[in-house]
């Protein structure tokens, strides 16, 4: 059995939080929570209709995402935490420079 996103919903996978800045402190509290999280798509939506079209999706599965601290519904399905969230509240695609 697997998760099937409805609409423009996707389901992602948290990715472990970095808890060190770049320069080496350790990220304590509210710090390591505020900052965004990154997560990986697993699932996509079929999209919205609007009008007489449907509206694609532009992530896809396997993507590195970037999203907020908060705006999404946390789902334990099998054993795993997976995120469920609107396409449209993901901050950015961490770009690994092979597209």
């Amino acid at each position: 059995m697997r998760l099937k996103p409805l609409g423009d919903r996707i389901i992602v996978k948290q990715l472990e939080a970095q808890e060190t800045s770049k320069g080496g402190l350790l990220l304590t509290g509210n710090a390591a929570k505020e900052k965004p999280q990154e997560a990986i798509v697993e699932a996509v939506g079929p999209g919205i209709v609007a009008g007489d079209e449907r509206v694609e999706m532009f992530l896809k599965e396997g993507d590195h995402i970037l999203i907020p601290p908060y705006g999404y519904m946390t789902v334990k399905f099998d054993d795993e935490t997976y995120l469920i969230m609107r396409q449209g509240d993901v901050l950015c695609v961490v770009d690994d420079g092979e597209r």
